[in-house]
């Protein structure tokens, strides 16, 4: 069996307005990039203000495991705590049928706030 040579994994961020960036992904998000793409988009979400949006540019995307499906939940979490809109931008075939069988596409892909803030904050205050 051949094995093809790994591609080197890099995340590029940009600020595309003042509250606003994209984080452009290039390479295998897997269990040994995951945590990478985890860290860089939680500091920019650590920003304040908080971004009003993230854009995750999947164009040099080359494979996406389960760990990458799971780093982009948290990301997803994440951003939904600081009321960021994530995008997911030039998603690649392979992601996309991942999201959909995973039907995490439509949760993945939503505006932020209601749901999850709705949730949390009644958590919080013990009211239904």
């Amino acid at each position: 069996m051949t094995l093809l040579p790994r591609l080197p994994f890099a995340l590029t961020a940009r600020a595309t307005g003042p509250r606003a960036f994209r984080l452009l992904v290039s390479g295998a998000l897997d269990h040994q990039s995951a945590g990478e793409l985890t860290s860089g988009a939680e500091r920019l979400l650590a920003r304040r203000p908080a971004p009003t949006d993230l854009r995750l540019d999947f164009g040099r995307l080359t494979l996406c495991d389960s760990m990458g499906l799971s780093a982009l939940l948290m990301i997803h979490r994440r951003a939904a705590e600081t009321g960021t809109r994530l995008h997911l931008d030039r998603r690649p075939f392979f992601l996309e049928r991942l999201l959909v069988l995973t039907c995490t596409l439509d949760h993945l892909t939503a505006p932020p706030g209601g749901g999850y803030r709705q949730a949390r904050s009644a958590a919080e205050t013990g009211e239904p």
